[in-house]
């Protein structure tokens, strides 16, 4: 009978995170994917609404495009100013810097933009970053 080889100290030990000096639980770890569709999800039925409140082309409707906007908007704004969008704060999650610096005002417009379409949201890397937060320099951790 022969045993299966023991796993290498470091596959063991890997979480995501680990390689930006992240911890693999708790404050400051990389939030999981389900905590941050909760997050967008809270995030677009607020966009949904104020784009009913304000922009209604209809009765219950309104341009895709200009929810899609308000949705920009709202989150460029909550970025800059508690750094995370109303459903990253609601799921106690901050938007940070990987490396030590301000967030500035590049930061959440790039990360925006890309996160608006969609597709770099969805290509992660092993550290469990979307595309969107790679190019912005940015990580997604929990408070």
């Amino acid at each position: 009978m022969t045993r299966a080889p023991a796993p290498s100290p470091d596959s063991a030990a890997d979480w995501p995170g680990k390689e930006l000096g992240l911890p693999a639980s708790g404050p400051r770890s990389v939030a999981r994917f389900g905590r941050r569709l909760a997050a967008i999800a809270i995030d677009w039925v607020i966009a949904t609404v104020l784009s009913l409140a304000f922009f209604r082309s209809g009765p219950w409707q309104t341009d895709p495009l200009i929810t899609l906007a308000v949705f920009a908007a709202v989150q460029i704004v909550f970025l800059l100013l508690l750094n995370g969008g109303v459903g990253h704060i609601v799921l106690r999650m901050r938007v940070v810097p990987v490396r030590p610096a301000p967030l500035g005002l590049w930061r959440p417009v790039v990360r925006t933009l890309l996160l608006c379409l969609a597709v770099p949201a969805l290509i992660m890397d092993k550290n469990q970053r979307g595309l969107h937060d790679v190019l912005a320099g940015t990580v997604l951790v929990r408070v």
